[in-house]
């Protein structure tokens, strides 16, 4: 036994040098494999050509589709979440008036569903009806058929005939579809001051489908007999 000198500071940690010990009781366990997706490695992560790890699952293409509903009577009334199309569809309240252009299928554990692009109720629904169709940017730009109001190009922007600057309403009598070129070169300024003269009146749309393409951004090809002539 060594004897302790005064004033010494007893170690905490053995100066033992390390040994490698058979494993035993108090070695911990192996940790459990966690059922999760691993992020994908670079490509120089591998040394040899094997297959690349499988990228995270993501949300089938079809996840944020709309089809579009159609009274008993064809007429358009809505554009729905596909999730809820199928469901009326499984309850009988719907029938399938035009499949997907992709022929895509849904399959369950009892059934398959074909993919709906239109589907129209099994019984007419009546629906309180709004004349004056909301101004949305998608709605103006099928009223004007995405070309612009002064040179007739494609259409880019919204410009207000008479500038807001100056008096003017953000109304269907007072907006039109513009390319970027005349909305830049047109600023503040009134139609007047520059000669230019207007390809048509502006005005506000008619019909009960206008309601349903002010929410639109892109409509279906297929959905296009049902919503009018200027949807095309």
């Amino acid at each position: 036994m060594h004897e302790r000198q005064p004033g010494s500071v007893t170690p905490l940690v053995s100066e033992v040098p390390p040994t490698t010990a058979p494993r035993g009781a108090f070695d911990p366990p192996d940790p459990v494999p966690e059922l999760t997706v691993a992020p994908p490695l670079p490509p120089d992560a591998f040394d040899s050509p094997v297959d690349p790890p499988a990228p995270p699952l993501a949300s089938p293409p079809w996840g944020r589709r709309r089809v579009l509903l159609l009274n008993a009577t064809f007429e358009p009334l809505t554009a729905l979440p596909l999730r809820r199309a199928i469901v009326l569809l499984v309850c009988g309240k719907a029938e399938v008036v035009h499949g997907d252009a992709a022929g895509l299928v849904l399959h369950s554990a009892t059934g398959s569903v074909e993919v709906p692009s239109v589907i129209r109720l099994s019984t007419y629904v009546r629906v309180p009806y709004r004349a004056r169709v909301p101004l949305t940017r998608a709605a103006l730009m099928h009223r004007d058929r995405f070309r612009c109001a002064y040179c007739g190009g494609r259409a880019e922007t919204i410009d207000h005939v008479v500038p807001r600057s100056r008096g003017g309403t953000h109304t269907w009598e007072n907006c039109v579809a513009c390319c970027a070129r005349c909305n830049h070169k047109k600023a503040d300024k009134l139609l007047a001051e520059l000669g230019w003269p207007l390809r048509t009146m502006p005005t506000a749309p008619r019909g009960r489908h206008w309601r349903l393409l002010a929410g639109l951004v892109d409509a279906d090809p297929l959905w296009l007999p049902y919503l009018g002539e200027s949807a095309a």
